[in-house]
């Protein structure tokens, strides 16, 4: 088992307990900051990511590892300086990469997932990508490569610099004085996630604020301006896997309609949001022109429904916890099954949240790859046997015909 695994079975129970902490102060506090729907997708959009890393579903241009075994000057040894040089070159290659995801048009698709929550809670540091499969980041860790940091050091360091970002993602915590100066805070990621004017495109620091203040990208928080959170245009849907191709999606409409042959090829290096004048016209996408009217999407799904998303919910932790236990001793395949199994289900509840007639279509295709797995193992689930089989079994069976059930009884959810 991995340690990226290995930390997961940790660092997602310690976070689950702090969202709930967080909520529990909210309410003594009077102050609204989660909604069922938002958190149900972002603690979803979670799941997708991790077991996207888990099973390694990406692939880097170059890596890390090749780039210390080719270009290595001299190779420093003292073990403090290799860590304080892997955490340095680390977060500035993390604040380079934020930058680009925010500033280019393909690259944003790898990073609207992050702020499509218009909630600004715990839950939505979750709302990471599966869409970057390409990674690149290597490319701005160069200077550690140069003075032959092992790769060792970065495999250790990547999830704790990963999960070091996730507490600054709250309302709750005001600002932090001297910390300020030196560490990203909650206030400064408040501005980044904020779709203000006098916020936007802002605060891309990851640990360290200070890349911001070199850079010209940083901007306190005013109280005379309380952030709004969300992107400019729109994502309306619950549903984690569709917001991660949204703006791909439209990136590729936009170039096919558009008359110009450059157009059809800059659209996709331009700053984000660039579209070529005649579809512009055409085609016009609606945005948030003044934030202070920002009407949140909200669907009118009933409380029983709400209710058996949150647990779905629960059965894809499980299953997910149980893949990476099994990971190992498993044929890969059927690894990459057991997650489009998983993918699957949370594509269906989510889309059920939104009142999508296709959401009964992929809970059917979960219940055919659920039948396929099975009989791949000889009618057990991944060396699980008697009662715990037949409760899989009714869990996948069962969540289909309610499925079939709340679609039918939910046909009058308006999206607004």
């Amino acid at each position: 088992m991995s340690f990226y695994i290995q930390t997961l079975f940790y660092a997602i129970p310690t976070f689950m307990f702090l969202i709930i902490l967080e909520a529990v102060v909210a309410k003594v506090k009077g102050v609204q900051i989660n909604r069922s729907a938002d958190v149900i997708s972002s603690l979803s959009s979670g799941i997708t990511n991790t077991i996207r890393d888990a099973v390694k579903f990406s692939f880097a241009i170059i890596t890390y590892s090749w780039l210390v075994d080719h270009i290595a000057v001299i190779y420093i040894e003292p073990f403090w300086l290799m860590v304080l040089i892997a955490f340095l070159v680390k977060d500035f290659s993390g604040y380079c990469v934020h930058r680009l995801n925010h500033r280019v048009n393909i690259f944003w698709n790898r990073h609207i997932i992050h702020h499509s929550s218009e909630d600004f809670n715990l839950s939505c540091a979750l709302r990471q990508s599966i869409s970057n499969t390409i990674k690149f980041s290597a490319f701005f860790m160069i200077p550690a490569a140069l003075l032959g940091v092992p790769a060792s050091i970065f495999t250790i360091m990547s999830p704790i610099h990963l999960f070091m970002q996730l507490w600054y993602h709250t309302q709750m915590i005001d600002k932090l004085g001297l910390l300020e100066y030196i560490f990203v805070t909650p206030s400064h990621h408040r501005v980044h996630h904020a779709i203000n004017d006098e916020y936007i495109d802002k605060n891309y620091g990851q640990i360290l604020i200070i890349w911001d203040k070199l850079f010209g990208t940083f901007q306190v928080e005013l109280e005379s301006v309380p952030p709004v959170y969300g992107t400019l245009t729109q994502v309306k849907t619950w549903n984690p896997i569709i917001i991660n191709y949204k703006h791909a999606w439209q990136l590729i409409k936009d170039s096919w309609k558009t008359k110009y042959l450059l157009d059809k090829i800059k659209i996709w290096f331009m700053p984000t949001g660039w579209r070529p004048e005649d579809v512009k016209t055409s085609n016009p996408i609606n945005k948030i022109n003044n934030p202070n009217k920002q009407k949140k999407y909200e669907t009118n799904c009933s409380n029983s429904l709400v209710y058996y998303a949150w647990v779905q919910l629960f059965f894809s932790m499980i299953f997910m916890f149980h893949l990476f236990t099994v990971f190992h001793i498993t044929e890969l395949h059927l690894n990459y099954l057991y997650a489009i199994f998983i993918f699957s289900g949370i594509f269906s509840y989510t889309s059920l949240l939104d009142g999508k007639k296709y959401s009964i279509l992929s809970e059917f295709f979960r219940l055919l790859i659920g039948i396929y797995i099975i009989s791949a193992h000889n009618f057990n689930w991944y060396n699980l046997n008697g009662v715990y089989f037949y409760l899989i079994l009714c869990v996948i069976c069962i969540s289909f015909c309610i499925s079939i059930y709340f679609y039918n009884n939910n046909k009058q959810v308006i999206a607004y």
